[in-house]
Formats: structure tokens, C-alpha cells, sequence
């Protein structure tokens, strides 16, 4: 009997347990929440976005930038001068669509065209248009798109890091799972010890048959080794978490043993459930992937009215007065239509409008389509809040009878061992009541992650989780 207790205890001390954690450091999901919006590389792939938006309004406002534009020419052949030439001038566009302008020029030589003025003049002069292009034009829209654009990255950024915490939340409960399945593993392993440790003793005594250690040895086996893979779990559940963190210097993080969650379980009741209605309607009023139809649709209405502009004629009228001299406002300068101007009418229409019919169609049809499309992602919004809402009563319902099986299985176990120690029962007995406990428990835990899962994927169906 000696021998073979001698080579039982060899056996155990040959047997591997999970590497023993000196300090730990606790890691709460607000942190892991936090680092991501902070230092996550698609979460700064998401704030560039916004910049990228920020910048298409600068490109966009260039169409209004003055500029200026000076010319300068001279021909002379066989000791003639045809001409000798030069030209200042600043260009204004405006956000209303008149155009204004301002220059000096000077012409001179023998040989210039005859409806250009010779000597030097100033002049100063508008161009507005009448039909076409009134209400807007290609650039008053462009400009007021990329002010939509940047509003719209706005909500694409929310949308990228609604996505993205949901991502980094289920990794971090499912490394929490893992943690709290070895430490149950570990607490079974310890029991079995002390279970081992007093069976030997009895069989020692000569109270107990010698089988029931290599029943109670084998029994402790099997928990290291789940204890083992738990373990295992555990640390390959951190490197899935590890993705997503990094430090601020853009250097990937890798989570160590000795970080640890937070407890899984702190209670169901203490936690409120949103409420479903004030739920669905926050979902339908500001989740970002409707926020982004409703841009796209903003942006269609701007092209509907500029596609409208193209069935008017353009007309353009084109005013400049000329000052004899680079004194531009002399007091000789009004009225304007009496002395020294000169002015352009000019009108053209497409006689079928084909262009301009076709187009404002096809922007109309582009707008049926996105409102249905609006339709539909509102109908898929909503339903996945009521599917995720009700997922999450559902677990709870279901963890609070969990709870109890396990507390009854437990109960059992318990008076199972008194009768044990009392020499009523039986090691096999044990065995199979401690595995009903500990099948009970597990289930209860897998109920706690999915249900902190399903908590978060409710705030993600609403849109808020990024938020």
C-alpha cells in the first residue's frame, strides 16, 4: 500500500498546473473601451475621415478663390511694331454666381485689332447670369456637398467605432469567460486535492478500499487537464483581445498572464436594461448608418436642383466699363450706359433639353432608390434592436434559473459528501454529483458572457455603442 501511494504521489507531482501569478493587474472593459477609441489604428483610420472631408471643402472653396492674372505680348516684324501688349487683371467669383472683375491695360503699335482700345485703360466689370445657373451652379454645389460630406464622415466615423468597440467587447468577454472557466477548473482541482489527500488517509486506516485512490487520483487528472486547456483558453483569448490594443506610439499591445478582467458576474439585477422603446427610438433617429442615407439623399436633392438648372437657357449678361487712363472710379465713371463701356448678351438653349431632362430623370430615380433603401435599413435597424432586446431579457430570465440549478446541484453535493464522511456514500456518487455541479456552473458562466455580449450587441444594434 505504501508503494503504491508512493508512485500516486510521483504521478501527481509529475502533473502540470498553470503557471502561478505573483501580481496580477486587473484590466476592466472602460479600459479596453477607452485604448480603442484612442490608439487603435482603424479608429485613427477613422478621425483621418473626417480630415480627408475637412480638406475636400478647402478644395471645394478654391472655385471662389480670387485670383490674379497678368498678360504680356509684343510682335514687331521688318522694323514694325504690331503691337505691344499688357494686361493686369483680378478675378472675383462670388458664392452668389456673379462674377466680378477689375484691371489695367495697356496696348500699343501699328497694327492693332480695331475694336481693342490703344493707350492705357482701366476697366471694371461683372458678369451675371439670368436662367441658368441663378439659383446654383457646378461650383456653389460642389461646395455645399463637401460641407455634407464632412457632416456625413461625422457618422461614418461613429459607424467605424460602433463596429469596432462591438468587436473588441465580445473579445474582452470572451477572455473574461475563459479566466473565470480556469479558476472554476483551478477551485475543482483544489477540492480533489484535499479530496485525494483524504481518501489516502482512510485507506491508510484501513476505512476505505484501495481502488477508491486510483478512482479519486483519476478524477483529479481529468480536472488538471481541463484545468490545463482552460488555461490554454485563457491565454490564446488574450491574444485575440491583444489585437486591439495599442499604445499611443502605435506599437501593438500583448496582454501578459498577469492581467486579468474583471469578474464576470456582479449581478443581473444590478444591472438596468435600456428601456425598448427609448431604444428603438434613438436607433431611428441618429444611427449613423441612416445618418448616412439621409446625407446621400441631401446630396442627391443638391444635384436634383443643379440637373434643374440645366433645363433654363443660359443666359449671361456681361457688363464692363473702361476709364481712359488706370483711373478707374473717376468722377467720369457713372452713369454706366451713357460713355465708355462695353457690354455682352449672350443666350443659347438646347432646342430638345435631352442632356438636361435625362440627367434630372436619372437624379429623381436616384432618389426613389435611396429612399427605399432608407425604408429597408430602417426596418432591419429596428428589428435587430427588438432581436438583440429580447436575446438580452431572455438570458436573464434564463441565468436566474441557472442560478438555482446550480445552487441545487450544489445542495446536493453537499449532503452527498456529509453522507460521505459519514461513511453512507460512495467516491462514484461524489464523482458524479461533483460533475453535475461543476457542468451546472460552467453553464451558468457561458449564460453571464453571452448575456454581457448581448448587452453590448443591443447598444451596437441601436448605433450608441460607439458613442
Amino acid at each position: 500500500m505504501k508503494r503504491s501511494l508512493s508512485f500516486i504521489g510521483f504521478i501527481l507531482m509529475m502533473t502540470g498546473t498553470a503557471p502561478a501569478q505573483d501580481s496580477q493587474t486587473t484590466l476592466s472593459w472602460q479600459q479596453v473601451l477607452n485604448e480603442v477609441k484612442k490608439n487603435h489604428p482603424v479608429a485613427l483610420q477613422a478621425g483621418i475621415l473626417v480630415d480627408k472631408a475637412r480638406a475636400d471643402i478647402t478644395i471645394a472653396q478654391s472655385a471662389f478663390d480670387p485670383f490674379f492674372n497678368t498678360n504680356r505680348g509684343e510682335k514687331t516684324f521688318n522694323h514694325l511694331e504690331y503691337y505691344n501688349y499688357q494686361k493686369n487683371e483680378l478675378y472675383i467669383p462670388t458664392l452668389p454666381g456673379v462674377d466680378m472683375y477689375a484691371g489695367l491695360e495697356n496696348l500699343n503699335g501699328q497694327r492693332t485689332n480695331p475694336g481693342d482700345t490703344r493707350g492705357k485703360t482701366g476697366f471694371v466689370g461683372v458678369s451675371i447670369p439670368l436662367a441658368q445657373n441663378v439659383l446654383t451652379d457646378k461650383r456653389r454645389a460642389a461646395l455645399r456637398t463637401a460641407y455634407l460630406m464632412r457632416e456625413a464622415s461625422e457618422s461614418e466615423k461613429a459607424l467605424i467605432y460602433n463596429n469596432l468597440i462591438l468587436d473588441a467587447m465580445k473579445a474582452y468577454w470572451t477572455w473574461a469567460l475563459e479566466y473565470s472557466l480556469y479558476k472554476t477548473y483551478d477551485q475543482v482541482v483544489q477540492v480533489n486535492l484535499q479530496r485525494f489527500d483524504f481518501i489516502k488517509k482512510t485507506v491508510l486506516l484501513g476505512d476505505r478500499p484501495a481502488i477508491d485512490t486510483i478512482e479519486a487520483l483519476t478524477q483529479l487528472q481529468s480536472f488538471i487537464a481541463l484545468r490545463e486547456n482552460a488555461w490554454l483558453r485563457f491565454r490564446n483569448a488574450g491574444l485575440e483581445l491583444s489585437v486591439f490594443l495599442w499604445d499611443e506610439n502605435q506599437n501593438p499591445v500583448t496582454l501578459s498572464p498577469t492581467h486579468i478582467p474583471l469578474p464576470l458576474w456582479s449581478g443581473v439585477t444590478d444591472e438596468i436594461i435600456p428601456d425598448l422603446q427609448d431604444l428603438l427610438s434613438r436607433a431611428l433617429a441618429a444611427h449613423p448608418e441612416l445618418r448616412l442615407v439621409d446625407y446621400k439623399l441631401k446630396a442627391l436633392d443638391i444635384e436634383r436642383k443643379l440637373m434643374l438648372q440645366q433645363l433654363l437657357p443660359d443666359i449671361r449678361f456681361n457688363y464692363q466699363h473702361i476709364t481712359e487712363g488706370y483711373r478707374i472710379f473717376n468722377k467720369n465713371a457713372f452713369p454706366l450706359f451713357e460713355n465708355n463701356f462695353r457690354y455682352q448678351l449672350r443666350f443659347a438653349v438646347p432646342l430638345r433639353l435631352s442632356y438636361g431632362r435625362g440627367e434630372y430623370r436619372k437624379t429623381k430615380l436616384k432618389i426613389s432608390e435611396t429612399r427605399l433603401e432608407q425604408s429597408l435599413k430602417r426596418l432591419k435597424i429596428e428589428n435587430t434592436v427588438r432581436k438583440y432586446y429580447n436575446e438580452v431579457i431572455t438570458l436573464r430570465e434564463l441565468i436566474t434559473l441557472q442560478q438555482k440549478i446550480y445552487e441545487n446541484f450544489l445542495a446536493m453535493l453537499r449532503a452527498e459528501e456529509t453522507r460521505f464522511r459519514l461513511g453512507d456514500s460512495s467516491l462514484f456518487l461524489i464523482n458524479a454529483r461533483e460533475s453535475k455541479v461543476l457542468e451546472a456552473l460552467l453553464k451558468l458562466q457561458e449564460l453571464q458572457a453571452k448575456y454581457k455580449i448581448a448587452l453590448n450587441e443591443l447598444t451596437w444594434a441601436a448605433g450608441l455603442l460607439g458613442n
